[in-house]
């Protein structure tokens, strides 16, 4: 007993201690984050600046994606995997991954003008940042204009009023508000084309199992499930994987 007291009267002088003197924390340092001049006059300016560069970054991606070959090559990826019916197998991070890198493939040439005519030229301070974003839009108005259809350009050119029958020339005269949508759609059509070409193979094997599984008697038996192996066998023995990619790639050679 003695012991147990002897420890807590210790234990109660330790934070007797402890409480009268108090700990003096670090001081929290003082953090001043200003772009532009610090006149009040330009706080409102800088205020709509910052405003605007986040909001533009946070729907930049959007516009990456539309801008690109991305749209085609995640779709028909996409119709890949549902034709096989191999529920999610490649998974989604699997076929984003290989769409991303094969639109940086198709798209090196265009991001490489990019950074020679605008980028460096921007960093190096002899373009001006209005300068350098009309610079950088023109590869990719290139390689829309390239990959749009004439009667996808036409429907958005003349909703906004100019009467064309046509499809121009050049495309320096089309602004980003038309070219964007129309090569979107025009990406979607072509990317459901080569869906459905890519399933017709897949569908006559699932008729020929379902017929077949039928006319044995076996109609309690998933036709799913004999099929699915086949399928796969087929996909394997043709290099599927080897012909999508092919096809993609010529695909964007016009």
């Amino acid at each position: 007993m003695k012991k147990k007291l002897i420890l807590s009267f210790m234990l109660l002088g330790i934070f007797s201690v402890l409480l009268l003197h108090p700990v003096h924390a670090d001081p929290i340092p003082n953090i001043n984050i200003s772009v532009g001049d610090n006149d009040a006059s330009s706080g409102g300016t800088s205020s709509i600046s910052i405003l605007l560069l986040v909001t533009v970054l946070s729907i930049a991606p959007s516009f990456l994606v539309l801008m690109t070959s991305f749209t085609r090559i995640v779709i028909v990826l996409g119709f890949v995997r549902t034709s096989l019916g191999t529920q999610q197998m490649p998974p989604n991070q699997v076929l984003v991954g290989l769409a991303l890198f094969l639109t940086l493939f198709i798209m090196s040439p265009t991001l490489a003008t990019v950074n020679e005519t605008a980028l460096q030229p921007y960093m190096k301070g002899t373009l001006t940042q209005s300068e350098a974003l009309n610079k950088a839009q023109e590869p990719i108005k290139e390689f829309m204009f390239k990959q749009t259809n004439t009667k996808d350009l036409l429907l958005f050119m003349n909703y906004t009023g100019n009467n064309a029958t046509v499809k121009p020339a050049s495309y320096n005269d089309i602004p980003l508000t038309v070219m964007v949508p129309a090569f979107a759609i025009g990406e979607m059509k072509k990317a459901f084309t080569m869906g459905f070409m890519i399933f017709i193979p897949f569908l006559i094997i699932d008729i020929v199992v379902s017929s077949t599984l039928m006319a044995m008697g076996m109609m309690m038996l998933p036709p799913v499930m004999i099929s699915l192996p086949f399928k796969i066998m087929l996909f394997v023995l043709v290099d599927g994987w080897y012909l999508v990619v092919k096809s993609l790639l010529l695909s964007f050679n016009t």
